[in-house]
Order: C-alpha cells, then sequence, then structure tokens
C-alpha cells in the first residue's frame, strides 16, 4: 500500500486506526443522514423527471439534455485534477493546505471550461447533436462552481458532517428543480436543465460555504502544489476512466442511432440508476472516508469493506429485480406509452446497476488504500473493452445490444480485475462470496416468483403492486439469515 503524502511533502505512513466504537459511531451518524438525504433528493429529482418527461418534454430534447449531462460529468470527474481528496485523505490539518487546494481546483476549472467553451459546436457536432451546443456552454458552468465548492465539501466528508450537507443539498435542489420546471413549461426545451443545473450549483457553494465557515481562501504554496499534484493527478485519472466507462455508452448512442433513441436509452439509464443512486451515493459520501482511517489495519479494512458490501448488496437487489423484471409496466405507468421502447433495455441496465454498485465500493476502498496503479488499469481496461462492444452491439440491436455489451464486459472482465486488485489490498474472496451469498440467492428467489406471477397475473397495475408485495416478501424470508451479520454481530451464514 502506498504511502500517505503530507502536505509538506514529506512521506508519512498512514496513522493508526482510531478506536472502532468512535469511527463506527460516525460513520453509522453520517451514514443515516447520508441515506435520509439521498432518499429525499432522489425521490424529488424522480417526481422532477416524472413531470418532464409525460408533460413538457419529448425523447429528442431529453437526447439533447443526456449529451450535455454526459460531457458535464466526464469532465467533472477531473476538473480539480483529484487534489481535493486531500482535503478527506491527507492527515494532520487541511486548513494548512486548503488555500492551495482551492487555487489549484479553480484554476483548472476555469482552464477546462474555456477550452470547452470554445469546442463546444465541435463536441456537439461529433455527437451527432448540434442542438446540444448552446446547452453544452451553459451547463458546463457548472465545472467552475464545483471547482470553488470542492474544499468547503471535501471539510463536510472528512468530519462526516452528512447532517449540513443534507441542508446545502435540499438547498440546491429546491432552486434547480424550481428554475427546471418554470423554464421547461415556458418552452425553453433542455436549456431549462441547463440553467436549473447552474442556479443549483451556485446556491450548493453559497451553502457548503456556510457550512463550513473560513475555508474558501485562496493560496499557494508551490511544495504544497507539487505535493498536492502527485497525489491528485493519478486519481483525477482514474475517475475520468470511471466516469469514461458510464458515459461512453450515451456517446455510443447519439452518434449512432439518433437523439430519439438516446431519450430513450437515457431514461433507462437514468431509472436503472435509481438504486445505484439512493443506496450506493448515500454510502460513498462515508465510505472514502471510513476506509482511509481503517486503511492502516488489512483485518479491519476487510470486515469493514466486507459488511458494507453486504449492506449495499442487500438493499439494492430487490429494487433491481423488480424495475428489471417488471419493466414494461413500470415505464408505462410511470412514464407514459410513448416511452415504452425504454423499457426493453432496462432488465439489462438493472444488471449493470447492480455490478455497478460493487464496482464502485470496490473503487472507494483501493483510493482509500493508495491502489492507484490498479484502478487506472483497471478503469483503462473497462473503457477499451466497452467502445468496440457497445458499437458491435448497437448495430446489432441498437439501444438494447448497448444494454447487453455493458454487462457482457462488466460482469465478465471488470469484476474479476477489481477481484484481483481487492486481493492485493488484503481483501480474499470469501468475505467477499459471504457479503454477496444471500443477497443473490435471494434475488435469485425473486425472479423466478416474479416471471411465475406475470404468467397468472398478467402485468396491469394492480397485478404490478400484488406481484412486487410478493416478490419482495420472499427476498425477506431469504436473506433473515444475515440479519446479524449486516448489523454488525458476526458473519453471515454461507447458502
Amino acid at each position: 500500500m502506498d504511502s500517505v503524502r503530507t502536505p509538506a511533502g514529506e512521506t508519512a505512513e498512514p496513522s493508526d486506526p482510531p478506536a472502532p466504537g468512535s469511527l463506527g459511531r460516525k460513520v453509522r451518524s453520517a451514514a443515516r443522514w447520508s441515506l435520509i438525504n439521498t432518499v429525499v433528493m432522489r425521490l424529488g429529482n424522480f417526481a422532477t423527471g416524472v413531470l418532464l418527461a409525460r408533460f413538457a418534454l419529448g425523447p429528442a430534447q431529453w437526447g439533447v439534455y443526456g449529451i450535455a449531462q454526459t460531457v458535464l460529468l466526464v469532465l467533472l470527474s477531473a476538473n480539480e485534477l483529484g487534489v481535493s481528496l486531500a482535503i478527506v485523505r491527507w492527515d494532520g490539518d487541511p486548513r494548512r493546505f486548503a488555500p492551495t487546494v482551492l487555487t489549484l481546483a479553480t484554476a483548472s476549472s476555469g482552464l477546462l471550461y474555456a477550452a470547452l467553451f470554445v469546442s463546444a459546436p465541435t463536441v456537439a457536432g461529433l455527437l451527432d447533436s448540434p442542438d446540444a451546443s448552446d446547452v453544452l456552454r451553459v451547463m458546463c458552468l457548472c465545472l467552475v462552481i464545483d471547482g470553488v465548492a470542492q474544499v468547503p465539501a471535501g471539510f463536510l466528508t472528512r468530519e462526516f458532517a452528512q447532517g449540513r450537507r443534507m441542508l446545502v443539498d435540499a438547498l440546491n435542489f429546491v432552486l434547480s428543480t424550481g428554475v427546471t420546471l418554470v423554464l421547461a413549461f415556458a418552452g425553453f426545451g433542455a436549456m431549462s436543465f441547463a440553467l436549473g443545473a447552474v442556479a443549483g450549483n451556485i446556491a450548493a457553494l453559497v451553502g457548503c460555504a456556510l457550512a463550513a465557515p473560513g475555508t474558501l481562501r485562496f493560496g499557494w504554496d508551490p511544495q504544497q502544489a507539487r505535493a498536492l499534484l502527485e497525489f491528485g493527478l493519478p486519481l483525477a485519472g482514474a475517475s475520468l476512466l470511471a466516469l469514461a466507462v458510464v458515459n461512453v455508452d450515451t456517446m455510443v448512442v447519439g452518434s449512432t442511432l439518433g437523439q430519439v433513441s438516446l431519450g430513450f436509452y437515457v431514461l433507462a439509464f437514468n431509472m436503472s440508476g435509481w438504486p445505484v443512486r439512493v443506496i450506493s451515493e448515500a454510502a460513498r459520501r462515508v465510505s472514502f472516508a471510513g476506509f482511509s482511517r481503517l486503511a492502516g489495519s488489512p483485518q479491519a479494512l476487510a470486515r469493514g469493506f466486507s459488511r458494507a458490501l453486504g449492506v449495499l448488496v442487500t438493499g439494492t437487489v430487490p429494487l433491481c429485480v423488480l424495475l428489471g423484471g417488471l419493466a414494461a409496466p413500470v415505464v408505462h405507468l410511470v412514464y407514459g406509452s410513448k416511452w415504452l421502447p425504454a423499457a426493453d433495455a432496462l432488465p439489462w441496465l438493472m444488471a449493470l446497476g447492480l455490478v455497478r454498485i460493487g464496482c464502485e465500493l470496490a473503487y472507494d476502498c483501493l483510493v482509500a488504500t493508495g491502489q492507484r496503479r490498479s484502478l487506472i488499469l483497471t478503469q483503462g481496461l473497462w473503457v477499451v473493452a466497452l467502445i468496440p462492444v457497445l458499437l458491435v452491439g448497437a448495430d446489432l440491436h441498437g439501444i438494447v445490444g448497448v444494454s447487453q455489451g455493458h454487462v457482457l464486459v462488466a460482469a465478465g472482465l471488470v469484476v474479476p480485475a477489481f477481484l484481483y486488485a481487492l486481493g492485493r489490498a488484503g481483501i480474499g474472496l470469501v468475505p467477499i462470496a459471504r457479503a454477496c451469498s444471500w443477497p443473490f440467492f435471494g434475488g435469485a428467489v425473486m425472479t423466478l416468483v416474479v416471471l411465475a406471477a406475470k404468467r397468472f397475473l398478467g402485468d396491469g397495475t394492480l397485478a404490478l403492486f400484488g406481484i412486487g408485495a410478493l416478490a419482495l416478501a420472499c427476498y425477506v424470508l431469504c436473506v433473515l439469515p444475515s440479519r446479524r451479520f449486516l448489523l454488525g454481530s458476526r458473519a453471515p451464514e454461507t447458502v
């Protein structure tokens, strides 16, 4: 495991892990607030998406938004050069090097936005979405705002202050959603998303500054800057590759199948991300900080990772099975009949969502333990293998083929690569298998129940709720033997 670089540039071994009780209380409290925050925000985003898809925007406009969102997310993965993670990861008082972090993050974000502003028409043309040029220029203003906000947000993460973070996110949501809805119903189309995102990010920046006072101070120390770049650039590269993995499909669909197909695919992909965002996002706000505190003890790290994986998979499997097995009736009920083509891709994307949750947790663990080379190699392998497979899938089976290609590469190539990297960090196959065994068994039973019940009950609205309730009851019975492990009492029994 790589040693931790301190702000002054000297090398120091990670400090001894804190007392398990103290860290455990902080993590549990932060996780509760983070889960509440994520569930509330995602339910609000879901309701907003339903209103927009049913009454304001069509598939083509959704496709333009998908292109702009994809470009923004890819750029956000590396806009601050990875240096903001030092706020969470480095030992010592982060206020000593935070001004240098803020200067680096703001400068790099500003330069990246300037390059995007100039190249926006070319980028939109390459993605076969020339209408997206102006939307790109407006939405990507969030790059600069995000760069400034990274330091105060990093302090909130380091301190496990997810209660304050919830208030910041609520402010962001209320403003961004209000602006987006007003403009969308006024006929602004995809531009309503861009203006809403900018308004919400400005609100989040103000909120972070108030929640972590005194952290928005610019400064410069050449020695600190050198150490920060040595620490951050490999992580930024890995993060960029990670975002490319989940966004290259949008580029492939947009450039080969057109905006309408892209609109259907973006809707299906967003639906598949519901469990990822609600459960995995809540966990990731505390997992990196938690794994960082345990990095000095391989045994504690293995136990912490195994339990976190078990909790995530147990909570995610039933959502993935229900949305995948009942894709068509769910899409019809929520979004209306005009969006039914999106249901064809949803079962495959739900399988991908489950794989992504495990890979994202492994990513955070490997970052915390300093396995940067393994991360870059794994993410690079993922992207290189994914591009040709998605192109072939799009040519053969449209958005369904793209979804199938995603699952093929992720399950057949990337999961083994992550398992190997985790093994090098001291986390073997046995604790991972034990954490996943009961949820996977329950998921298999749920799948059989859903398929059998659909044949007898059909896919009407009442049948949809009845099948869901029956399948969930069967799942709960299947995972009951692992309850002590999930609560931290002991290792789970194997199937």
